[in-house]
Protein backbone atom coordinates (compact mmCIF):
# COMPACT_ATOMS: atom_id res chain seq x y z
CA UNK A 1 0.00 0.00 0.00
CA UNK A 2 1.44 3.68 -1.21
CA UNK A 3 1.30 5.92 1.82
CA UNK A 4 -0.13 9.13 2.01
CA UNK A 5 2.48 12.22 1.86
CA UNK A 6 2.15 15.50 4.14
CA UNK A 7 3.94 18.32 3.33
CA UNK A 8 3.97 20.75 6.45
CA UNK A 9 3.62 24.63 5.74
CA UNK A 10 5.33 26.23 8.99
CA UNK A 11 6.58 29.83 9.86
CA UNK A 12 7.84 29.27 13.23
CA UNK A 13 8.74 27.01 16.05
CA UNK A 14 7.22 23.78 14.63
CA UNK A 15 6.20 22.25 17.70
CA UNK A 16 3.23 20.96 16.04
CA UNK A 17 4.96 20.14 13.14
CA UNK A 18 7.14 17.90 14.67
CA UNK A 19 4.71 15.96 16.84
CA UNK A 20 2.91 15.28 13.61
CA UNK A 21 6.33 14.14 11.97
CA UNK A 22 7.08 11.93 15.68
CA UNK A 23 3.53 10.67 15.44
CA UNK A 24 3.87 9.27 11.80
CA UNK A 25 7.33 7.94 12.36
CA UNK A 26 6.84 4.63 12.51
CA UNK A 27 2.96 4.64 10.29
CA UNK A 28 2.29 2.31 7.54
CA UNK A 29 -0.10 4.31 6.24
CA UNK A 30 0.98 8.21 6.14
CA UNK A 31 4.70 9.89 6.33
CA UNK A 32 5.68 13.34 6.46
CA UNK A 33 7.33 13.99 3.19
CA UNK A 34 8.60 17.33 3.72
CA UNK A 35 8.40 21.02 5.68
CA UNK A 36 8.19 23.73 3.78
CA UNK A 37 8.54 27.15 5.53
CA UNK A 38 8.30 31.25 4.87
CA UNK A 39 10.65 32.46 7.34
CA UNK A 40 14.41 31.90 7.07
CA UNK A 41 15.26 31.85 11.08
CA UNK A 42 12.20 29.59 11.59
CA UNK A 43 13.23 27.13 13.96
CA UNK A 44 10.45 24.66 12.16
CA UNK A 45 14.07 23.85 9.58
CA UNK A 46 16.42 23.03 12.54
CA UNK A 47 13.06 20.87 13.64
CA UNK A 48 12.47 19.18 10.15
CA UNK A 49 16.65 18.82 9.52
CA UNK A 50 16.94 16.81 13.40
CA UNK A 51 13.83 14.36 12.48
CA UNK A 52 15.49 13.78 8.94
CA UNK A 53 13.39 15.57 7.17
CA UNK A 54 13.38 17.94 4.20
CA UNK A 55 12.99 21.39 4.42
CA UNK A 56 12.40 23.73 1.88
CA UNK A 57 12.65 28.00 2.15
CA UNK A 58 9.90 29.80 0.02
CA UNK A 59 9.33 33.46 0.44
CA UNK A 60 7.14 36.02 -0.06
CA UNK A 61 7.54 36.24 -3.80
CA UNK A 62 7.52 32.44 -4.28
CA UNK A 63 3.86 32.35 -2.71
CA UNK A 64 2.99 35.33 -4.77
CA UNK A 65 3.65 33.59 -7.78
CA UNK A 66 3.23 29.57 -7.01
CA UNK A 67 4.42 27.72 -9.18
CA UNK A 68 8.07 26.77 -8.17
CA UNK A 69 5.87 25.34 -4.71
CA UNK A 70 3.59 23.34 -6.84
CA UNK A 71 6.68 22.07 -8.93
CA UNK A 72 8.27 21.21 -5.43
CA UNK A 73 5.16 19.32 -3.72
CA UNK A 74 4.49 17.31 -6.88
CA UNK A 75 8.27 16.47 -7.15
CA UNK A 76 7.91 15.54 -3.11
CA UNK A 77 4.59 13.45 -4.44
CA UNK A 78 2.85 14.97 -1.71
CA UNK A 79 -0.40 13.82 -1.05
CA UNK A 80 -2.00 16.89 1.46
CA UNK A 81 -1.09 19.71 3.17
CA UNK A 82 -0.92 20.46 6.73
CA UNK A 83 -0.56 23.87 8.24
CA UNK A 84 1.45 24.05 11.16
CA UNK A 85 1.60 27.68 12.81
CA UNK A 86 1.58 28.91 8.95
CA UNK A 87 0.66 32.00 9.17
CA UNK A 88 -0.39 33.59 5.23
CA UNK A 89 -2.88 32.83 3.27
CA UNK A 90 -2.44 29.94 0.77
CA UNK A 91 -2.03 31.06 -2.68
CA UNK A 92 -5.28 29.64 -4.90
CA UNK A 93 -3.26 27.95 -7.10
CA UNK A 94 -2.09 25.62 -4.22
CA UNK A 95 -5.72 25.55 -2.81
CA UNK A 96 -7.02 24.04 -6.77
CA UNK A 97 -4.03 21.98 -7.00
CA UNK A 98 -5.25 19.82 -3.69
CA UNK A 99 -9.03 20.36 -2.91
CA UNK A 100 -10.24 19.86 0.39
CA UNK A 101 -6.86 18.70 0.88
CA UNK A 102 -5.22 21.78 2.94
CA UNK A 103 -5.88 21.38 6.52
CA UNK A 104 -5.09 23.43 9.27
CA UNK A 105 -5.44 24.09 13.26
CA UNK A 106 -6.35 27.30 14.95
CA UNK A 107 -6.13 28.25 18.46
CA UNK A 108 -9.52 29.16 19.28
CA UNK A 109 -12.97 27.90 18.37
CA UNK A 110 -14.24 29.20 14.97
CA UNK A 111 -15.32 31.13 14.08
CA UNK A 112 -14.75 33.44 17.36
CA UNK A 113 -11.22 34.84 17.34
CA UNK A 114 -10.05 33.96 13.62
CA UNK A 115 -9.10 35.81 10.63
CA UNK A 116 -6.31 37.97 9.13
CA UNK A 117 -3.39 38.66 12.10
CA UNK A 118 -5.22 36.39 14.66
CA UNK A 119 -2.39 33.79 16.07
CA UNK A 120 -0.55 32.48 18.83
CA UNK A 121 -0.97 34.88 21.82
CA UNK A 122 -3.23 37.28 19.80
CA UNK A 123 -5.68 34.76 20.03
CA UNK A 124 -5.69 33.73 23.84
CA UNK A 125 -5.62 37.93 24.66
CA UNK A 126 -8.57 37.74 22.16
CA UNK A 127 -10.75 35.42 24.14
CA UNK A 128 -9.36 36.35 27.82
CA UNK A 129 -10.17 39.78 27.14
CA UNK A 130 -14.01 39.04 25.78
CA UNK A 131 -14.29 36.83 28.81
CA UNK A 132 -15.02 33.70 27.57
CA UNK A 133 -15.37 30.76 29.79
CA UNK A 134 -14.01 28.49 26.67
CA UNK A 135 -11.12 28.10 24.05
CA UNK A 136 -9.55 25.53 22.45
CA UNK A 137 -8.83 24.20 18.96
CA UNK A 138 -10.25 24.11 15.74
CA UNK A 139 -8.96 21.84 12.93
CA UNK A 140 -10.52 22.93 9.29
CA UNK A 141 -10.21 22.35 5.72
CA UNK A 142 -8.87 25.47 4.40
CA UNK A 143 -10.42 27.60 2.03
CA UNK A 144 -9.73 30.73 0.10
CA UNK A 145 -10.57 32.93 3.18
CA UNK A 146 -8.43 32.98 6.63
CA UNK A 147 -10.13 30.82 9.85
CA UNK A 148 -13.17 29.92 7.60
CA UNK A 149 -13.00 26.14 6.17
CA UNK A 150 -15.02 23.32 6.60
CA UNK A 151 -14.66 22.30 10.43
CA UNK A 152 -13.39 19.30 10.65
CA UNK A 153 -12.62 18.67 14.87
CA UNK A 154 -12.96 21.01 17.54
CA UNK A 155 -11.73 20.18 21.04
CA UNK A 156 -12.28 22.61 23.96
CA UNK A 157 -10.56 23.85 27.68
CA UNK A 158 -11.84 25.91 30.26
CA UNK A 159 -10.80 29.37 30.82
CA UNK A 160 -9.13 30.61 34.00
CA UNK A 161 -10.10 33.86 35.61
CA UNK A 162 -6.58 34.02 36.68
CA UNK A 163 -5.30 32.58 33.23
CA UNK A 164 -3.06 35.13 30.93
CA UNK A 165 -2.45 34.68 27.21
CA UNK A 166 0.55 32.47 28.44
CA UNK A 167 -1.32 29.86 30.48
CA UNK A 168 -4.19 29.61 28.20
CA UNK A 169 -2.31 29.27 25.13
CA UNK A 170 -0.36 25.99 27.29
CA UNK A 171 -3.74 24.50 27.48
CA UNK A 172 -4.68 24.71 23.83
CA UNK A 173 -0.89 23.63 23.07
CA UNK A 174 -1.51 20.47 25.19
CA UNK A 175 -5.06 19.96 22.76
CA UNK A 176 -2.91 20.52 19.92
CA UNK A 177 -0.57 17.74 20.71
CA UNK A 178 -2.91 15.43 21.24
CA UNK A 179 -5.62 15.74 18.34
CA UNK A 180 -3.98 17.48 15.24
CA UNK A 181 -2.05 14.04 14.68
CA UNK A 182 -5.20 12.00 15.03
CA UNK A 183 -7.08 14.00 13.43
CA UNK A 184 -4.76 14.59 10.36
CA UNK A 185 -5.11 10.63 10.10
CA UNK A 186 -8.74 9.85 10.08
CA UNK A 187 -9.08 12.47 7.37
CA UNK A 188 -6.77 11.77 5.50
CA UNK A 189 -7.07 7.98 5.74
CA UNK A 190 -11.00 8.42 4.92
CA UNK A 191 -10.20 9.56 1.59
Amino acid sequence: MQKVRLAILGSGNGTNAQRIAEYFGGSNAVEVACIIYNKRDAYIATRAHNLGIEARYFGRADFDQPQAILDYLNGQHVDWIILAGFLWLVPQAILQAYPSRVINIHPALLPAHGGRGMYGERVHQAVIDAGEAESGITIHLVDEHYDRGTTLFQARCQVSPDDTAETLAQKVHQLEYRYFPQIIEQTVLKQ
